[in-house]
């Protein structure tokens, strides 16, 4: 039995595919588009599950839909008929595209790929809820979802029980937590549903010097409901997230989009609003554990790839653990979906937790070395041992090493095999990264992948976090400073051997070199782009910036020895073998 669950058309666009219940594939449309959070109809990421799968359109079983568009159509009109004639930009500016297409899944799925089967269609948090609760591998929990809308809901809370999700409470739209986090996202001057994590990373900066107006913008009442003072807001009614009222409350005009200069306003701000979140989901968290009784909570959507607000709920709500689906976000509802029809609709059994991370596209030795090839790049083959110890003696000779290995991630977050790696303990790595090889703002902090088995030493964490989705405190006996944020956190990414084999291999040889069980890890890109997903894109990255050496499969190479790139305008090629 083959369900195709799929995600698409407001960002993040992706396809997970399950044969009978196991997660076969999954992964995001940008990573084969090169758009970033690319939003269109995944055709490419369904292609590449079917292809994994070894599959044709023919064995598709059902296919399930992330969100019911309709609803999500009637609340947009709805809306509009509310904020008339204020909303006649926004209802023509929408009105095509969802006639023409988001309203017609089925007729898109006959088109491109010849299917014309079952759909089905969940909800847009139950889909959220069920990438927790399904891939969390616990009996029951207690579950919230937190994002800038679905349908109606902002945020929902329930329970799972089994192959059971029931939702009992929400947050409905135009209250929310996240479309408020966008608009500060807008306002700092930059991009809504795409850099919200900026204004994350340039909170340590700031002082919390604006709280007081922020929550004017937002009233949370003690269970952490609530609802936004709609005054200062017209996303609900404009093709802008504010008007000036917003501007006149925080006492400065917006930041020109990415040109215009962070001062110590801006990083005040931001540290003030991450603030009012992180108590708002502490306060949420508290309340769903109280009102279920049950002391593990699942968290998903967008809001929960907060990783700092999640630190805060561990260290502040009333749980034993939580839970967090590495594609919290929108592209994780394809695995909701997915699994919502096999478990919640077939009442097939729970499989174990998520199995592994490595869902995305993989390539064989043959395609790596006949792209390398191509290139005229220059590499020695290395037996996996060789490898490792050549990665951490360059490592830990300051260098930086791209790591290309095995299936991509799933999720936003490179884990270990779409990876940057580099030296925590050179105090100027993290500006060497930002500037040289990232192409990115110089406030933005790294990770550090961590051996679970060392974690404690280091952290001041006592529980794994393999998909780097928790922020906490690196211990005052540690220099650490690539990986140190300003505040003196970290977001970590902990890394067993049932995890990943190779690179748990590394990062423990690079710790018998230097009795440091940590390295910054970051995603192969630079700044505007996906994570890289061919061997071309990762060569391309490796020619394109001051990457020193590529580790890609067997293969490794220095840049030094590289001849110049002959095809500076190449795209990467989609083929899959």
């Amino acid at each position: 039995m083959i369900i195709l669950g799929i995600s698409c058309f407001y960002h993040d666009s992706a396809a997970c595919l399950l044969r009978d219940g196991e997660i076969v594939a999954a992964s995001s449309e940008e990573r084969f588009t090169r758009r970033k959070h690319d939003n269109s109809f995944p055709i490419h990421a369904i292609r590449y599950t079917l292809a994994e799968a070894e599959a044709n359109p023919d064995d598709i079983g059902v296919v399930a839909f992330y969100d019911k568009p309709m609803r999500k159509f009637e609340r947009i009109l709805a809306s509009q008929v509310e904020t008339y004639p204020r909303g006649v930009g926004v209802f023509l500016h929408s009105t095509a595209s969802w006639l023409t297409t988001k309203l017609r899944v089925p007729r898109l799925l006959k088109r491109e790929l010849g299917y014309s089967g079952p759909v089905l269609y969940s909800q847009h948090h139950l889909s959220h809820a069920a990438s927790s609760f399904f891939c969390s591998g616990w009996d029951q929990a207690a579950i919230l979802t937190v994002d800038g809308v679905g349908e109606w809901s902002t945020a929902t809370w329930g329970l799972g029980r089994d192959r059971e999700i029931r939702l009992q409470g929400e947050i409905r739209f135009p209250h929310s937590l996240g479309l408020l986090y966008s608009a500060f996202t807008w306002y700092l001057g930059f991009k809504v549903n795409s850099a919200e994590y900026k204004v994350m990373g340039l909170a340590p900066y700031g002082e919390p010097r604006y709280v007081d107006k922020v929550r004017q913008l937002i009233h949370v009442l003690p269970d952490g409901s609530f609802k936004l003072d709609m005054r200062y807001f017209e996303f609900h009614r404009r093709l802008r997230m504010f008007g000036q009222a917003f501007e006149e409350l925080m006492g400065e005009p917006r930041r020109e989009q990415e040109t215009g200069p962070l001062t110590q306003f801006h990083k005040d701000v931001a540290r003030s609003l991450q603030e009012v979140v992180d108590d708002t989901m502490v306060k949420l968290a508290t309340s769903v554990v109280q009102k279920t009784g049950i002391p593990r909570l699942c968290l998903a959507g967008g809001v929960a790839l907060n990783c700092v607000s999640n630190g805060h709920i561990l260290r502040r709500a009333p749980v034993e653990d939580i839970y967090i689906q590495p594609a919290a976000g929108d592209a994780g509802g394809a695995m909701g979906a997915a699994l919502w029809v096999w478990h919640g609709i077939m009442g097939q059994p729970r499989l174990p937790r998520l199995p592994t991370v490595y869902l995305g596209p993989g390539f064989s030795e043959a395609r790596i070395r006949s792209t390398l090839d191509r290139y005229g790049a220059v590499y020695e083959k290395l037996d996996e041992q060789a490898l490792i110890r050549e990665a951490a003696r360059r490592i830990d000779d300051s260098r930086v090493v791209g790591w290309y290995q095995g299936r991509m991630e799933w999720g936003p977050r490179a884990l270990g095999h779409r990876s940057i790696l580099a030296d925590p303990r050179d105090p100027e790595m993290r500006d060497v990264l930002n500037w040289k090889i990232k192409k990115r703002e110089g406030f933005r902090p790294f990770a550090p992948t961590v051996m679970e088995d060392h974690i404690q030493e280091v952290f001041d964490l006592d529980r794994p976090t393999p998909y780097m989705l928790l922020v906490a405190p690196v211990l005052p006996n540690q220099d650490l400073p690539a990986i140190t944020h300003v505040d003196g956190s970290a977001r970590i990414q902990s890394i067993s051997r049932d995890d990943e084999r190779l690179y748990y291999d590394l990062v423990d040889a690079f710790r018998q070199r230097t009795g440091c069980p940590v390295i910054v890890n970051t995603s192969m890109n630079v700044r505007g782009e996906p994570i890289v997903c061919t061997p071309e894109d990762a060569y391309l990255c490796f020619m394109r910036t001051d990457m020193d050496d590529l580790a890609m499969g067997p293969f490794f190479m220095h840049k030094e020895d590289q001849p110049p790139l002959a095809l500076p305008d190449a795209s990467s090629v989609f083929g899959l073998d």
